[in-house]
């Protein structure tokens, strides 16, 4: 499977970008896919993640309420909407998946993800 990341920019505090992830190779079927994120001089941190085949969906505190990931089945791609954007949320955006469905407790572990996309920048200014 290979991931490709898209739509990340420069976008001023309140504003809000949809980040796109298209996979090739391989459908989605009965996978996990998920957005984890990376600030300067910061550990890689979970985002969001859903399961390909139903809704079951997982937030970090910090996005909760502001961000939405979806999954498109037709176009094999996934995104993250994401509102109300703040300054503290400028990192590179890292789409994943796991070729499994994971079970709730691990969909924020990092580790279980065996793609990646080459992640895509988003800056919030204040």
């Amino acid at each position: 499977v290979q991931l490709q990341a898209s739509g990340g920019g420069l976008v001023q505090a309140g504003g809000s970008l949809r980040l796109s992830c298209a996979a090739s190779g391989r459908t989605f079927s009965s996978y996990t896919v998920a957005w984890f994120r990376q600030a300067p001089g910061k550990e890689r941190e979970f985002v969001a993640a859903i399961r390909w085949s139903g809704t079951t969906t997982s937030y970090a505190g910090s996005v909760k309420g502001r961000f939405t990931i979806t999954r498109d089945k037709v176009k094999n791609t996934m995104y993250l909407q994401m509102n109300s954007l703040k300054p503290e949320d400028t990192a590179v955006y890292y789409c994943a998946a796991a070729a499994v469905n994971l079970v709730l407790s691990a969909l924020r572990d990092e580790h279980l993800y065996g793609y990646w996309g080459q992640g895509t920048l988003v800056t919030v200014s204040s």
